[in-house]
């Protein structure tokens, strides 16, 4: 082979390089994209989670506030009654 030749074999290894290089460099950047927005849809996963659990959390100290005051309203109710048997007996 002569000089010339040489000259094309390098030009083209280099250029399969550079283009092996590129292909490379792109898929990792696209997968670091996919990553990315993985972890930014896991997020608003867990954030959509977190915000329902603290409207459950808020209806249930809704509801058990409901029932105490119930529980009281019962309370008394029942003492008037025991009152009321008291002075029967």
């Amino acid at each position: 082979m002569n000089s010339r030749g040489w000259q094309e074999v390098i030009g083209a290894v280099g250029i399969f390089g550079m283009v092996i290089v590129i292909v490379t460099i792109v898929v990792w950047n696209m997968a670091a994209t996919w990553r990315a927005r993985a972890i930014l849809a896991r997020d608003y996963e867990y954030r959509t989670l977190a915000e329902k659990a603290n409207r459950n959390q808020d209806a249930i100290e809704q509801k058990l506030t409901d029932i105490d005051e119930h529980l009281a309203d019962l309370r008394s109710r029942m003492h008037s009654v025991e009152r009321v048997l008291k002075e029967i007996e």
